[in-house]
């Protein structure tokens, strides 16, 4: 197994036991397998709580002691995944590595992304050990089989990596990063086709710290991360092979947090895979590993295997872990600190928005109100009554009228309707109404209004009727500007009435309402931070959050406080707040809300915090849960799809699919059909 660098913390959750004696060891394990049944607690409690080294010596005292091969022994007595759990443990890592190898490639088909797994992620000198261990083990030679079982690019890749020669000198030549980033430029992006040798030679052999200073140029020269390059110029399991090397290069912890919470969402355990990574990394990076995941999906990976696994193998993965960070008081520092520095980052950043939709050049109001029209076939038969009967059966041209409206600005938008009236006397919208229905005339309709208006009617709809949408209004009133809000305000007023307060206060009630009306308002603050000011908001919120060690208040006037600290402190000051929260009680704030609160209040300030820390972040997040699972929730996907198109539309596709590795553009093209499609797909503005 390759040790830690001199002086480095160890990182793993598995440790040398004290007082170790492989002879007791051996014989309580003989004993746990004697006679009718075994005592399987016996079992995982020893292996478990021994480093590999230390079991190696136990295998060895069991066959001097009792001439019988230990694993043997174990294959004979468990069974299932706990069994192959088990037997993975007492293997060294490097034969370990070489019999998931060997089944990954034996019999019909290959698991492709076991082989991609494990060769994507080794260090050189685990390469070398592996390739050792299977000449061992198979008395076969790995890249031999390699090539048999695999072909074109992915192939030349895995051979490569399979050399175990990428460079290791942290003295990185800055002509040799820009260099390297000009040639990857040039053999994809700027090529008719890809040149794949390039990219096999630059990320099959280049050291670590190289390579990150490569993806932080190439983005900075090309505008686009390097994996989505990877996506639009390769395919296939090579495209997957070359984004896991990537990831590794990037963070081997974060990729394997990844890896392992895919491996237990949804319907179903990845067994194998869960194994695979709970044995291979619990000597080497299981802390960093836990720490990423705790941070990245807001669970712990503990609770994860303890709601997706059971009996003796759930105790063993468990103990593999190394313990609980959703636990009280066990929030550990490691985790807090990847918190903290995702504030410091959010802090700092400036992030350009970017929307998806701009002005349309050469703009002719004038041409566009006459396509629309001829698009709209019939509308000259009558009064417009029934007009949607005659133009349907006409046939209504619905893709130029996606065309025009999804490529042109709001502000031209308005100029087309005003046009439009005075061309031929008729509303726009009205006659929009009439030729297309369902969800993409909710989606057309809502892109042809200004969008505090539509913003105003969506609030509207959702107040409407018996129930209240909390999750629309949470959406829309967390994450709007001031001059957004204020635009909102008057906009419902003239559409309605009615201000948007008292709507707001005859629908809801409680601290939700309050909350509501406070955003509402749209007096947050639009200075930077007060250092002195944000620790004591940071006590405020340790304090109603029942963390702290010291309350200081009655909790009516420290539930106003943090309402009021929440809803009307700019962002930098809320961000240097959060950060001072980490500081005073090692929790992040997101995480302790979700915690301690609970109903709309608790949305309601998680979505203020998320929208601080990365609102198209946030708004990802919105778009990937409209469209996950059975039932697509329209409305959400339609209301964000125009709210954010001429906003952050783009920096939303970029965090999608780095969140979720998949584009945006392809998870609406796998949720959506027919026109709906083709007008969400022009307003997503490209495939990442």
């Amino acid at each position: 197994m390759a040790k830690p660098a001199q002086g480095a913390k160890y990182r793993g959750s598995i440790h040398d036991f004290p007082g170790f004696d492989p002879n007791q060891d051996a014989e309580a394990l003989y004993t746990a397998m004697k006679g009718f049944g075994s005592d399987k607690e016996a079992i995982l409690d020893i292996i478990t709580s021994r480093s590999n080294r230390q079991r190696q010596e136990v295998c060895q005292s069991y066959k001097s002691l009792y001439g019988k091969d230990l694993i043997a022994d174990l294959k004979y007595e468990l069974t299932g995944k706990f069994e192959r759990l088990i037997v993975g443990l007492m293997r060294p890592p490097a034969y370990c590595d070489a019999k998931e190898i060997k089944d990954a490639i034996s019999g019909i088909g290959t698991d492709e992304k076991c082989l991609i797994e494990i060769l994507a992620s080794r260090t050189n000198e685990q390469m070398h050990q592996l390739v050792a261990a299977y000449k061992d083990a198979y008395e076969r030679d790995l890249e031999a089989d390699i090539i048999g079982d695999t072909s074109g690019h992915f192939q030349k890749m895995l051979v490569v990596l399979l050399q175990g020669t990428r460079e290791e000198d942290d003295v990185v030549s800055e002509d040799l990063v820009q260099q390297d980033v000009q040639d990857l430029y040039e053999a994809g992006e700027l090529k008719w086709g890809t040149d794949e040798a390039q990219f096999i030679y630059i990320l099959g052999n280049r050291s670590k710290q190289h390579l990150r200073l490569v993806f932080d140029e190439y983005l900075k020269t090309t505008g686009k991360p390097i994996e989505a390059s990877i996506r639009g110029e390769l395919s296939g399991d090579f495209e997957k092979l070359m984004l896991a090397v990537v990831k590794c290069i990037r963070s081997t912890p974060e990729y394997f947090a990844e890896r392992l919470f895919k491996a237990m969402k949804g319907l179903g355990t990845r067994d194998n895979t869960l194994i695979r990574i709970m044995v291979s990394r619990s000597e080497l990076d299981m802390l960093d590993i836990r720490e990423i995941f705790r941070t990245k999906y807001e669970k712990s990976l503990y609770s994860m295997i303890k709601n997706d696994t059971s009996g003796e193998y759930k105790k063993t993965l468990l103990k593999l872990s190394g313990g609980d960070d959703d636990a009280a008081g066990q929030f550990f520092p490691e985790a807090a600190q990847v918190a903290y520095q995702m504030w410091e980052l959010s802090a700092v950043a400036r992030v350009e928005l970017k929307g998806t939709v701009r002005p349309a050049n050469d703009f002719n109001p004038d041409a566009d109100a006459k396509a629309l029209r001829k698009a709209m076939k019939g509308l000259g038969m009558g009064d417009g009554k029934g007009a949607g009967l005659v133009s349907r059966a006409a046939g209504t041209d619905e893709d130029t009228i996606i065309d025009i409206i999804t490529h042109r600005s709001n502000v031209q938008r308005q100029q087309i309707r005003q046009t439009f009236k005075s061309h031929f006397g008729r509303d726009l919208m009205t006659d929009l109404k009439s030729e297309i229905s369902g969800d993409l005339a909710r989606l057309i309709l809502g892109l042809m209004m200004p969008p505090a208006h539509y913003d105003a009617k969506q609030l509207k709809k959702a107040m409407e009727g018996a129930g209240t949408d909390e999750k629309a209004l949470i959406e829309i009133l967390a994450t709007r500007t001031n001059a957004e809000i204020r635009a909102i305000n008057e906009a419902y007023k003239e559409d309605y009435h009615k201000s948007l307060e008292d709507a707001l206060s005859s629908d809801t009630s409680g601290h939700f309402r309050r909350i509501l009306i406070s955003l509402a308002t749209g007096h947050r603050e639009e200075g930077g931070e007060n250092l002195d000011q944000a620790r004591e908001d940071a006590q405020v919120a340790a304090e109603i959050l029942e963390i702290a060690d010291t309350p200081s208040g009655d909790k009516t006037s420290l539930e106003t406080r943090f309402m009021t600290i929440l809803c009307t402190r700019s962002y930098p000051h809320l961000r240097r707040v959060f950060q001072e929260f980490i500081k005073m009680t090692n929790y992040d704030v997101e995480h302790t809300i979700k915690k301690e609160m609970s109903g709309d209040v608790r949305d309601a300030f998680v979505a203020i915090v998320q929208s601080v820390k990365n609102k198209p972040l946030f708004f990802a997040d919105k778009l990937y849960k409209s469209m996950k699972g059975a039932g697509t929730d329209e409305k959400t996907l339609t209301r964000i799809m125009v709210s954010r198109s001429e906003i952050d539309l783009l920096n939303i596709r970029r965090e999608f699919i780095e969140k979720y590795d998949k584009s945006l553009h392809q998870a609406i093209e796998g949720d959506t059909s027919g026109d709906f499609l083709k007008a969400l797909l022009a307003l997503c503005g490209g495939e990442d």
